[in-house]
């Protein structure tokens, strides 16, 4: 029997029959299968699909009474499909944001431009023609039409198409990471640029190499390194390349204590575009698919990268997380209503994160638990800093953060 349940209610042992919604967020590429452990569990529940359609005859059932499936879709059986400058429709019958398509159609014509903007710099003809400027505009207003559109198809790129469309998502992200910090529209242009040539400096870095699947020995690691003096290089011979471009290119792979490349610059000595390509570059690795690693979900990325003390930029760190609207579970917040949250696990994909309320800034006092949807705009609540447990009255706050974790909290009043 085959019934539809939500993403959030897959659990491991349930068999996949298929998966409703565009392909586009179909996050995997077998047509059915049983779920086994919690790395598939957590990429489906992390999902955009509109929902899961199991067989209870062959895997477990919804702990709840399901509803039968009003619509027993034909399962995915296409092998995975890349993004291309065909801009290939979706399955027909399938209802699509129009805004998919129009950011589809940005990243197919993104990666063209970048293969041709990286053989031009090898050549040492380069230039920062209106292409390239048509194309950062583009990716800017797609971002403010929708912002996780964009951002989300971005990370979906295969093995292959990694180097160009890494190039395209750092781009976007550095826009959207620049409006965050309130930069004017012309710093935030510069910043885009940036972000589509910051690896320009590959382009001398052997293809056998840059494509290695096993781990790299000492030579070829020194070797994928030179890249950004390669990329400084060709930049600066380069016709209108920003300044900045020229910066993020030379520096995105230095960390704040030192301990980074080409020059181990530490701290205030790098500058802010360095330590947001630093950042950018980063997350954008982590949720990618790569010829060594599969991808981790934006939550599993933005964990580990909250993680690395002394790494990246912290102050940084965290307005990268707010222009993503993304934070690590059990993170600690003053909400813009004056009230302390903790951040809960996020569920699927293309919803918003939510945070739970349990403390009035105001009256001092702990209150009932209260879930909110985090949003952008004046409307609604939204996470404006982290915080210290320490620095405020919360006994036993290792015991408490579980708790409202759990769902088990309960104020003392």
């Amino acid at each position: 029997m085959l019934i539809s349940v939500d993403p959030d209610e897959v659990t491991i042992g349930m068999y996949v029959h298929a998966f409703k919604g565009s392909w586009f967020n179909h996050p995997f590429w077998r047509p059915r299968f049983v779920i086994t452990d919690m790395d598939v569990l957590e990429r489906i529940r992390s999902s955009d699909v509109d929902a899961v359609v199991i067989d209870i005859s062959k895997g477990k059932g919804p702990e709840r009474e399901p509803a039968p499936a009003a619509m027993r879709p034909a399962p995915y059986t296409g092998a995975r499909r890349s993004i291309d400058s065909r801009g290939a429709a979706p399955e027909a019958g399938t209802k699509q944001n129009p805004e998919i398509a129009h950011a589809r159609r940005i990243i197919a014509r993104g990666k063209q431009l970048v293969m041709r903007l990286f053989e031009d710099a090898r050549l040492g003809r380069l230039t920062v023609s209106a292409d390239i400027l048509t194309l950062v505009e583009d990716i800017s207003q797609s971002l403010i039409r929708s912002r996780s559109t964009l951002l989300n198809m971005a990370r979906l790129k295969s093995k292959d198409e990694y180097t160009y469309l890494h190039s395209v998502a750092v781009c976007g992200l550095m826009i959207n990471f620049a409006r965050q910090l309130g930069m004017e529209e012309d710093a935030v242009r510069d910043m885009g640029v940036a972000g589509l040539l910051h690896d320009v400096g590959k382009m001398v870095v052997p293809a056998d190499i840059l494509n290695k699947a096993g781990r790299l020995s000492a030579d070829e690691f020194a070797l994928v390194k030179e890249h950004t003096l390669s990329g400084r290089s060709l930049l600066e011979q380069c016709d209108n390349v920003p300044a900045t471009a020229i910066d993020v290119a030379l520096h995105h792979h230095e960390r704040i204590d030192g301990t980074g490349y080409p020059f181990g610059i530490s701290g205030e000595r790098l500058s802010i575009p360095a330590r947001m390509g630093a950042i950018c570059d980063i997350y954008d690795a982590l949720t990618s698919e790569r010829i060594y690693k599969q991808a981790w979900t934006p939550s599993e990325a933005i964990a580990q990268m909250n993680s690395w003390n002394g790494h990246l930029d912290e102050g940084l760190l965290f307005a990268f997380m707010q222009s993503m609207e993304l934070f690590p579970t059990g993170l600690l917040v003053r909400m813009r209503s004056n009230r302390l949250a903790v951040i809960l696990p996020n569920g699927r994909r293309g919803s918003r994160a939510k945070a739970r309320l349990f403390y009035s800034i105001p009256d001092r006092a702990l209150l009932e638990a209260e879930d909110v949807t985090l949003t952008e705009g004046k409307a609604g609540d939204q996470v404006v800093s982290r915080e210290d447990a320490g620095h405020w009255p919360l006994p036993n706050w290792q015991d408490m953060q579980d708790a409202l974790l759990a769902g088990t909290y309960r104020s003392p009043h």
